[in-house]
């Protein structure tokens, strides 16, 4: 009885047209994300004034400073701090909001980031910044798995891509705030920028109160008067704004306990696997340019604060690329999405790296930054697709753990090879990167658009 309810309650939220309330749920999680995406790129502004200030001496660092053998050093501690925590976050704790739910964990996680990043704001040596950059990943983590699995499982089949490339949108908007901040402040005033982004999630952990728990969990739970409630309140308010409903379609039975040895059983050991190699490449073409920009910039003769108003330029097309996408979420392949979008930022990344005019490094930088939208937008959407909902928070979170290990080692990577061949080293390797990317999802990933989530899951 509960598994057949859970599936006539997953048909309802996806026979449901097109209205305003479903669309202010998702941009209440995406307000979320915001400040998940504006600590995430806080990382390219920061850092040169973190290293004006001496944090990223070996006798600042501390215990840090053990990383050195590692090649890891200076501001690379500070990167490699912020993803290992992500990496425990979405590896070790991906699972939570299958326990205790979409609502709960997405709204301590945040309190977790916030709380966190304020503590890290206050800090007087690289070792305590390092350590708190650490602590508030985790919580991000958890909050990135979480945003995937609620937003996948509240919006109507036909109109998930949309709702993705929206919720990037408004999340993005985060990036040229930062950096704009950066710019402005200066890089020795880093820590007002670091407190801003702690004090905004206070107040957006406010506005999503209101959000109601995912009814498909609530179903798979059991509490399926809670679903039911949920349900009629979206529906209700549908009506309100758009009068009769279709009927619901054909409902498909979601089997399974929910444990982690489930990602491993057929169809979704061969997901699980294509995904991971996926995430692992991805994030090097990601952030190996999002999180690098000025640094890059300065490689190529760029003074310092120079190259942070240009990052600042090339930043404000972050939310655009989403914006743009919405165009053709729903009308194209998820998988061809990833790999055209994953062509583009190896071929633009290439370009980017044989010129040296202001105009030119801007308009590439720019075509990088659309094209990183791309991929981010439709693969966070795919990744929560292919999962059924009983598994579907731990099966991401293991997945997407492999790109938080990658991009742990991305300082690493990046830094070695900015130092043995320039900046036309690092974007063979992305290039690199981004052709493991090509072949991984469009030889081996199933289609997914325009399916009911359960459908997908069988």
């Amino acid at each position: 009885m509960a598994s057949s309810s859970a599936a006539e309650f997953a048909a309802r939220l996806d026979r449901l047209p097109t209205n305003r309330y479903v669309w202010r749920l998702i941009t209440l999680i995406s307000l979320g994300a915001c400040f998940e995406l504006y600590d995430l790129f806080l990382t390219a502004y920061i850092i040169p004034g973190l290293a004006k200030a001496g944090m990223f001496t070996p006798e600042s660092l501390g215990a840090f400073a053990l990383l050195a053998p590692l090649k890891v050093a200076g501001p690379g501690t500070f990167v490699f701090a912020l993803f290992a925590g992500l990496w425990v976050g979405t590896l070790l704790f991906g699972w939570v909001a299958d326990a205790f739910g979409r609502r709960t964990i997405f709204t301590f996680s945040l309190l977790w980031y916030s709380a966190a990043t304020l503590v890290m704001a206050f800090q007087t040596s690289g070792f305590g910044i390092d350590l708190w950059r650490f602590i508030a990943g985790i919580g991000i983590g958890i909050e990135l798995v979480t945003i995937d699995t609620y937003v996948s499982e509240l919006v109507p089949r036909h109109e998930r891509g949309r709702a993705f490339a929206y919720s990037q949108f408004v999340s993005f908007c985060a990036v040229p705030v930062v950096a704009f901040l950066a710019f402005m402040f200066g890089p020795e005033n880093w820590r007002w920028v670091v407190v801003i982004g702690a004090i905004g999630a206070i107040f957006i952990w406010w506005l999503r109160l209101g959000l109601p728990e995912s009814p498909r969990w609530l179903a798979r739970h059991g509490r399926l008067a809670e679903a039911e409630a949920v349900v009629v309140n979206i529906e209700t308010k549908a009506i309100a704004e758009v009068g009769v409903l279709p009927p619901p379609g054909l409902t498909i039975e979601e089997e399974g306990q929910g444990t982690f040895a489930e990602i491993w059983q057929p169809p979704y050991a061969k997901r699980a696997i294509v995904l991971s190699i996926f995430n692992f490449f991805q994030t090097f073409g990601y952030y190996g340019f999002a999180a690098w920009v000025p640094t890059l910039l300065i490689a190529k003769g760029i003074h310092v604060t120079t190259s942070l108003e240009y990052a600042f330029i090339i930043a404000i097309a972050n939310p655009f690329g989403p914006l743009l996408g919405m165009l053709i979420a729903d009308q194209m392949e998820r998988k061809w999405q990833i790999v055209c979008a994953a062509i583009c930022i190896g071929t633009f990344g290439l370009l980017f790296a044989h010129q040296s005019g202001t105009t030119t490094l801007i308009v590439l930088g720019v075509l990088i930054t659309l094209s990183n939208n791309w991929l981010s937008y439709s693969f966070h959407n795919y990744q929560a697709e292919v999962f059924p909902t009983r598994i579907r928070a731990r099966a991401v979170g293991f997945v997407y753990s492999w790109s938080r290990l990658s991009a742990a080692l991305s300082g690493l990577a990046i830094g070695i090879f900015l130092g043995v061949g320039g900046v036309g080293a690092v974007f063979g390797f992305i290039a690199f990167a981004m052709a493991v990317v090509v072949v991984v999802i469009g030889g081996f990933g199933p289609a997914t658009r325009g399916l009911a989530l359960e459908a997908i899951a069988h």
